[in-house]
């Protein structure tokens, strides 16, 4: 697993501003995002990742492993769906996985690109793919391209930890998180993971 360069400088700059973001950079000491570097693999896991637990992500996740020997393109384009099922997919994120694997087998997707472009246009690239919403390209800008200052409003997570940390439990509008998030910019990916961090004793990894 790769960490991002920045990471030093995100927690330092982070830490003088926010109280809240300091306690949890110094509870976390030692741990930080990494990076896989695997394209097919992080969208891979974003798909499967969605509306579920991180535990119950990577329980399916290990089963597709075991099942597969490795889970590539090649290997999904080669399961029958069936089989796939039999993980713990859905019928639907079952049928995602099979198009991506397809788009990154017939050169559609072509990873190398998305390094020179920006967030937004990384994201309307990948949710033209079956199956890929924001979310899932968010996660795959935080993940992959390990973008500094990705801020996944759509995130349950992220809502709950925002909601623990900054209001007492209570809801928070997301005109009130945008506006605590503008306090991190631009490490707001780096927020994330710490606040991610905070509700999970499994690291968030896609």
């Amino acid at each position: 697993m790769r960490t991002p360069d920045y990471w030093p400088r995100a927690t330092r700059e982070l830490a003088a501003r926010d109280a809240v973001m300091r306690d949890l950079i110094d509870r976390f000491q030692g741990l930080a995002l990494g990076s896989r570097g695997d394209a097919f693999s992080t969208l891979a896991r974003s798909i499967v990742g969605q509306q579920i637990s991180v535990k119950a992500a990577q329980s399916v996740w290990d089963r597709l492993a075991t099942r597969l020997g490795t889970v590539t393109p090649v290997s999904i384009h080669r399961a029958h769906r069936s089989r796939l099922r039999a993980c713990g997919l859905s019928a639907q994120k079952a049928g995602y996985l099979k198009d991506l694997a397809g788009r990154f087998r017939n050169g559609t997707l072509e990873p190398a690109r998305w390094h020179a472009l920006d967030d937004e246009r990384v994201i309307a690239e990948l949710t033209s793919v079956k199956g890929i919403g924001r979310w899932t390209a968010e996660m795959f800008l935080i993940f992959y391209l390990t973008r500094p200052d990705v801020f996944p409003l759509a995130d349950l997570g992220l809502h709950r930890a925002m909601r623990i940390h900054y209001n007492r439990g209570r809801v928070l509008s997301q005109q009130r998180m945008r506006g605590i998030g503008a306090l991190w910019a631009p490490w707001r990916s780096v927020a994330t993971w710490y606040l991610w961090r905070s509700l999970d004793p499994i690291p968030v990894e896609y």
